[in-house]
């Protein structure tokens, strides 16, 4: 119901404040014992995720209908991040429980917001790299955005990020629960495709595994920890996209002219 008042709110009256009547045309229909309609006993983890699943359905079904409201899909997923163990200076336990940031969508007349909360995102903000390295047993290495190919259309899907943590003392934990990571953000009117969320580790070994979820996954001294949000959908055909649009992303790192030539055509 949450996900049904969130997009019907920000359809009709967005800007106004949200009352009983706001919410009276709707009529919610589930199917019971559903993804959507658990039913004891069936577990349910990572709740957002599901929530962010049926929000993402309602906004994919009525886009095309409603373009000049609802733009491409986004990187769709909360990316709840939770990076714990034993700090090395102070010997305290830690846990950081961290969301991140990623790409939106384009809508027409406009590319897509780089590195913003998800759509179904509200209550807890990003930590600063100052302040995580002082308070937690890591360092952040990087904070960057997400330079993978997709996205890309007349309008272009905006950027997620990459980020670095390396981890400061054996024995950690890191658990994470990434949705959108095999179907990467939808694009509208011939645009293409965004790109995943996902997790790598590259270990102190050498060794080096991606992850979408993982539980309890025991971390040591200088692993690094690799978050990598996905970049939002494009809109209409990538070579129809303005010339001077696809120079001032070439000058900004965003794409190299090789990759330009080859998607835009120039």
């Amino acid at each position: 119901m949450v996900c049904a008042q969130m997009l019907f709110k920000s359809l009709t009256d967005p800007y106004s404040p949200a009352n009983k009547g706001s919410f009276r045309p709707i009529r919610l229909l589930t199917r019971e014992g559903s993804v959507f309609h658990a039913s004891e006993p069936a577990p349910l983890g990572f709740y957002y995720e599901i929530e962010l699943r049926v929000y993402d359905i309602m906004w994919r079904c009525l886009a095309p209908h409603m373009p000049d409201r609802l733009a491409s899909g986004h990187f769709a997923s909360v990316c709840g991040t939770f990076i714990g163990g034993v700090h090395p200076d102070t010997g305290r336990q830690y846990t950081i429980i961290e969301p991140q940031l990623g790409g939106w969508g384009a809508s027409p007349g406009r590319d897509g917001n780089n590195a913003i909360f998800c759509g179904f995102h509200g209550e807890t903000y990003n930590c600063p790299a100052e302040i995580n390295e002082a308070r937690n047993g890591l360092l952040v290495d990087r904070m960057e955005l997400n330079l993978e190919p997709g996205g890309e259309g007349k309008f272009r899907g905006g950027r997620g990020i990459v980020m670095d943590y390396r981890i400061r003392a054996d024995n950690g934990f890191l658990t994470v629960g990434y949705t959108r990571s095999k179907f990467p953000a939808w694009s509208l009117d011939g645009g293409r495709e965004g790109s995943p969320n996902y997790v790598r580790v590259l270990g102190r070994d050498g060794s080096d595994q991606r992850f979408a979820f993982v539980s309890g996954l025991t971390t040591h001294t200088d692993d690094i920890i690799r978050v990598v949000t996905g970049n939002g959908g494009g809109l209409g055909d990538p070579k129809a996209r303005d010339r001077a649009a696809v120079e001032e992303d070439i000058r900004n790192g965003l794409i190299t002219r090789e990759r330009a030539r080859e998607v835009y055509g120039c």
